[in-house]
């Protein structure tokens, strides 16, 4: 009976922890999938409220100042170093695509973006300026993302909407960014939504493959939605860990036992 019973105390001790396997991000060996990297290397399309940092600069800066809007911001402010800006200050100082598909640019009003590439985006503008300009040549544009924004929900420490400065990121970055994924969160099957232009798509990715850098999701893009699903082991609430489970069986016994020996006396 006594041998039973330890059979029955140590079940849910095996079952109810998280294998350390589990834990353990890109295991195993690589296979390489062309394909795939491909896919990942094709360029990003703008859409809605994403945010660009746009320079047009020349030989001479006093020809190109009045089209960009930090010169003409920190000339009105009395500023005399027109290049100094922070991360954070991008959402104020650079261009915010409206509900349009535009932005406006000083003195050459609305440009249509959505759906274009940053490359496809400095060509326009490139040829918007030989309105103004007679010579191009020397003027030079710069059109890039202003970080790249996503938002993180479920077992992770840090959740939330967060902003890497950074023309590619990672899930891996994602979530080393948001405090890394809780021990009960589920890093065989992290989700990912992600708006497009043809609709919105949801993903799975398992972060223990090493093969996860194949895949097309790998790299996330502007506004997607990363979601870390609860592992089976927090619905049952036994612990994450041997220890937190057999703590948690020994006080379940004690409780049983405490009850029967109350329940007798009576």
């Amino acid at each position: 009976m006594k041998k039973h019973f330890l059979t029955l105390l140590f079940i849910p001790f095996l079952f109810s922890c998280v294998p350390g396997k589990d834990l353990i991000y890109l295991q195993g060996t690589p296979t390489q999938k062309k394909e795939i990297t491909r896919i990942n290397n094709i360029p990003y399309k703008l859409q809605v409220d994403d945010i660009l940092n746009i320079n047009i600069k020349s030989s001479n800066p006093e020809m190109v100042s009045i089209f960009n809007k930090q010169t003409l911001e920190n000339a009105s402010a009395g500023s005399s170093n027109i290049n100094a800006t922070s991360s954070g200050e991008g959402y104020y100082t650079d261009y915010s695509i409206d509900a349009y598909g535009n932005i406006r640019l000083p003195t050459i009003g609305n440009v249509n973006v959505l759906g274009y590439t940053v490359l496809e985006v400095r060509s326009k503008i490139e040829e918007a300026l030989t309105a103004f300009i007679k010579n191009t040549e020397n003027v030079f544009v710069t059109v890039k993302l202003s970080g790249i924004k996503y938002t993180i929900i479920g077992e992770i420490n840090q959740p939330g909407p967060k902003v890497i400065f950074r023309n590619r990121v990672s899930i891996i970055d994602a979530i080393a960014n948001s405090g890394d994924i809780t021990l009960v969160g589920n890093r065989k099957k992290v989700e990912i939504i992600r708006n497009s232009l043809s609709g919105t798509e949801k993903f799975l990715i398992d972060l223990t493959d090493i093969n996860a850098i194949n895949s097309p999701v790998f790299y996330i893009k502007p506004n997607d939605i990363i979601n870390i699903i609860p592992l089976k082991q927090k619905a049952w609430g036994t612990g994450t860990t041997g220890l937190q489970t057999l703590t948690t069986i020994i006080s379940i016994f004690t409780l049983l036992t405490s009850t029967f020996i109350l329940a007798r006396n009576l």
